[in-house]
């Protein structure tokens, strides 16, 4: 459990996380010669002694904690994106990944032995595993690993030219007509999800380390809790809906994402930064996601995934009612702190929880929906008869109000 966390006052939550969460230069500094090492190894050897025609890497894209600035101490994760010549669509990388991840795993227990890492490679239970996952661990340095995810992907975004930094439509009309599962492709988007974060400011990153490091002590083997992505997305809607201020206060923060975890039935969140209803096509998936029961996080980057569906976010929301009552959630004089004020329930079922960029967001979700009310339209002359008697009993309501 996250004693430490918890028996540290609220007032040393900045202290605690340079202290115990942030990792160090050296570190860093290692775990950037791992990944360039990686990296090297997939663009120049690991597809050297196939037959013609040799399948080439046109980009890796670097995602994971490491990729977005919010690593914790004493291990950390990154995904390894590579973006392969041999993918022409979606289904082609859902077709042929298997084969390309059997390929990088011989050549990379072929070559590990030249390195100065230790890898350790999993073995996937699935017949056609999405990931190749393996750990580095540092022959000098004590207790320090990098959990890698590498993914074969199609490079979905470099088809389609963007504008003004934002995915041109027809990248998810793409996606929608081949649409099978939910979050089946979000790796074709991870350098999207990298930057939604890595561009926010760095006390936020602070507040995501915090709170991945109390997700982290509070899972238990087993439990199918909410991604870590989703607790990273409600610590950028918070501070965005919330504060805004680059020099929040951290108890503040924490608190009002438990908040939103506590409430998790009633949230509905979503961003238009890549995406948005201009196109048709897009905002009709968009309308039927969105209607679908809470809790709704879409990805930013990918609208076919809600990041959490299907977890035990009622697991989740226990432990931050427990944490609520901790010290780190309390000030001096042992009063809880006071989240920001972010909307979370209201007296309507219809009320969404969206993004302050969204635009023209859908007819909203009810879990009971009341019916619409029949449109009357009244005679212009009976309109000017009923303002002008409203204006009179305003008069009215006005000189009485005067009275002594």
């Amino acid at each position: 459990m996250a004693q430490d966390l918890y028996q540290t006052p609220a007032r040393k939550l900045d202290k605690f996380v340079f202290d115990v969460l942030q990792p160090d230069s050296t570190f860093l500094r290692q775990a950037g010669q791992a990944i360039d090492t990686i990296c090297e190894f997939l663009k120049t050897n690991c597809f050297a002694d196939r037959p013609p025609p040799r399948i080439k890497v046109d980009r890796i894209v670097k995602g994971g904690s490491l990729g977005k600035g919010t690593s914790l101490k004493g291990g950390s994760d990154a995904d390894l994106v590579v973006f392969l010549d041999c993918f022409k669509g979606y289904n082609d990388q859902e077709t042929n990944r298997a084969g390309i991840i059997q390929e990088i795993r011989r050549m990379l227990e072929k070559c590990q032995q030249q390195w100065h890492f230790e890898v350790i490679i999993e073995t996937s239970r699935w017949p056609n595993p999405r990931v190749l996952s393996f750990q580095m661990r540092s022959k000098t340095t004590v207790n320090e690993s990098i959990d890698f995810d590498m993914l074969p992907a199609y490079n979905a975004l470099r088809k389609f030219c963007c504008s003004r930094g934002k995915p041109h439509s027809q990248v998810y009309v793409e996606l929608i007509n081949c649409y099978s599962r939910g979050g089946e492709f979000s790796t074709c988007f991870t350098e999207l999800q990298r930057d939604f974060v890595v561009e926010r400011c760095t006390k936020l990153k602070s507040l995501i380390r915090l709170v991945k490091y109390w997700y982290k002590q509070v899972r238990q083997r087993g439990q199918s809790l909410p991604p870590k992505y989703a607790l990273e997305l409600l610590s950028v809607y918070a501070w965005e809906r919330g504060s805004r201020d680059r020099a929040f206060k951290m108890a503040e923060g924490f608190r009002t994402v438990l908040e939103l975890i506590r409430q998790y039935k009633k949230l509905c969140i979503y961003w238009t930064i890549n995406y948005d209803f201009e196109d048709e096509l897009v905002a009709g998936f968009l309308n039927k996601q969105l209607r679908k029961p809470r809790p709704i996080i879409l990805d930013p980057a990918d609208p076919m995934g809600i990041v959490g569906e299907g977890s035990r976010w009622d697991l989740l929301a226990r432990e931050a009612e427990h944490c609520c009552h901790q010290q780190c959630c309390m000030d001096l004089y042992g009063v809880s702190v006071q989240p920001w004020d972010v909307l979370v329930s209201a007296a309507s079922p219809q009320c969404l929880i969206v993004s302050p960029e969204s635009s023209r967001p859908p007819a909203p979700y009810s879990e009971t929906p009341w019916p619409a009310l029949p449109a009357v339209t009244m005679p212009e002359g009976t309109r000017k008869n009923v303002d002008r008697r409203e204006g009179r009993i305003l008069q009215v309501l006005f000189l009485l109000f005067m009275l002594p």
